[in-house]
C-alpha cells in the first residue's frame, strides 16, 4: 500500500475507523478504494449511497500529499494498522485508528504497558502516589503511557524519564504543534526514551472534542489503566470507562472521603469499575507479571494428543511463549473469533493443560 493512500483514507470525511477497516478488508489495498466505482463501494458493509456521494476522495488525496511532505521532512513514522509496529493491543479495539503518527523510539508493543491517568489538579498526595508507583513498576520494565496533560499525566512521564523507563505521550492534535506549551520540554526529553503518538495530521488544533478520542488510544494500547487521582467528572474517568469497554483491567488508588480529587477513584472502586490499588505489587499480581528472576524452571511437560484443532493451535502458540499471554494477544496470534478462542481455552483449562491467571491472562499448567 502507498503511504499517500493510507494517509488519504484516514482523511476522508464520513469514514471512521470501523468503516475504513471494512474498506481495506474488502479491497485489500488503500489505493484500490480511491479507484473504485460507486457501485463497487456500496458493496462494502456500512457503505450506502448517501455515504458514497459525500466522499471527498480528491480533497483527501490533495491533503495527503501535503501530509506526506510533512512527515518525510520531520522524520515522523506513519503506522498503518497492518504495520507490525502498530500497537497490537490497540489494534484489537474495534474503534482503533487505522493510522498513527509517531515520533521517538518507543516499542509500542513492549512486553508490559501501563497507562497512568488522573486529574490536571494533582495534589501532593497524588504526585507522591504516582512517584512511588512508577518507581515500583521499574523492575517490570514497563512502558508508561499517558496524555501529557498537566497534573498526574506529566508527573507520570517525568517519573518515567527520571528512572530511564520508556514513556509515550498520546496527543490530541498534530505533531506540528504542542499543547500544553508548559510541558514541551518534557515532551522533547521523551523523544529520547519513548515518544509522542497521535492519530491527527499536522495542522490539527488541540480542540476540545479531540481529547476523549485521544483517551481511547491511551486506554487501548495498555495492558491496564491506573487512575491515581480524579474528580467525579473529567478525562480520567472517561479513559477508565473506555478501558472497561475494551475489557481491560482498571485500577484506582482510594482517597479520603470528601476530597474532590479522590471522588472519581472512590466512585470507580465502589461501582466495581476499578480494582482497588495500594501498590505496584497489587497490579503485578492481578496481571500475572513476574519479576526478572522469579520464573522457576518447569518440569518437562507431557504433550497432549487428544486436542481438537482449535485447542491444538492455542496450545502450540502458548508452548512457544515462556510468559503468560493475554486473551487479546491470543486472539491476534490465533486469528480466532473471541467466542471460539474462549471455548478452546475453557476446554484446555478443564483438561488441566492451561491455567487462568488474574488479568485475563493464561499460561500452560
Amino acid at each position: 500500500m502507498s503511504l499517500l493512500h493510507q494517509i488519504a483514507l484516514s482523511l476522508v470525511k464520513n469514514i471512521g475507523p470501523v468503516t475504513a477497516r471494512a474498506l481495506i478488508t474488502y479491497f485489500d489495498d488503500a489505493e484500490k478504494i480511491f479507484n473504485a466505482s460507486p457501485s463497487r463501494l456500496m458493496q462494502v458493509p456500512g457503505i450506502g449511497e448517501k455515504t458514497v456521494k459525500s466522499l471527498n476522495f480528491d480533497a483527501a488525496l490533495k491533503r495527503a500529499e501535503q501530509e506526506v511532505k510533512f512527515v518525510e521532512k520531520n522524520n515522523i513514522d506513519v503506522l498503518f494498522y497492518s504495520d507490525s509496529r502498530y500497537p497490537k493491543r490497540l489494534k484489537n479495539c474495534v474503534d482503533a485508528p487505522i493510522l498513527l503518527y509517531s515520533r521517538g523510539n518507543a516499542d509500542l508493543n513492549n512486553r508490559h504497558v501501563i497507562s497512568i491517568v488522573g486529574t490536571r489538579n494533582a495534589t501532593d498526595y497524588g504526585r507522591q502516589l504516582c512517584k512511588q508507583l512508577v518507581e515500583d513498576l521499574q523492575q517490570y520494565g514497563v512502558l508508561i503511557v499517558s496524555g501529557l496533560a498537566h497534573g498526574i499525566d506529566v508527573a507520570a512521564h517525568k517519573e518515567a524519564l527520571r528512572l530511564n523507563l520508556p514513556t509515550v505521550g498520546v496527543l490530541g492534535h498534530g505533531l506540528d504543534t504542542f499543547y500544553p506549551a508548559a510541558n514541551r520540554s518534557t515532551a522533547q526529553k521523551m523523544l529520547e526514551n519513548g515518544g509522542l503518538l497521535t492519530e491527527y495530521a499536522s495542522e490539527t488544533k488541540a480542540d476540545r472534542e479531540n481529547f476523549p478520542a485521544r483517551n481511547r488510544i491511551v486506554a487501548g494500547m495498555a495492558d491496564a489503566t491506573v487512575v491515581i487521582e480524579a474528580s467525579i467528572k473529567g478525562g480520567a474517568l472517561i479513559t477508565a470507562e473506555i478501558a472497561n469497554s475494551y475489557n481491560r483491567d482498571v485500577f484506582a488508588f482510594p482517597g479520603r472521603l470528601g476530597d474532590e480529587f479522590s471522588e472519581g477513584c472512590n466512585f470507580l472502586i465502589r461501582h466495581n469499575k476499578a480494582m482497588l490499588l495500594t501498590c505496584a505489587a497489587d497490579l503485578a499480581y492481578s496481571l500475572g507479571w513476574e519479576k526478572p528472576g522469579d520464573a522457576k524452571p518447569r518440569e518437562q511437560m507431557l504433550l497432549p494428543i487428544d486436542l481438537e484443532p482449535a485447542e491444538r493451535l492455542v496450545f502450540d502458540i502458548m508452548l512457544q511463549h515462556k510468559s503468560p499471554l493475554s486473551i487479546d494477544e491470543l486472539t491476534i496470534k490465533t486469528n480466532m473469533p473471541m467466542s471460539q478462542l474462549a471455548m478452546a481455552l475453557l476446554n484446555l483449562e478443564m483438561h488441566g493443560y492451561v491455567t487462568s491467571l488474574p488479568g485475563k491472562t493464561y499460561r500452560l499448567s
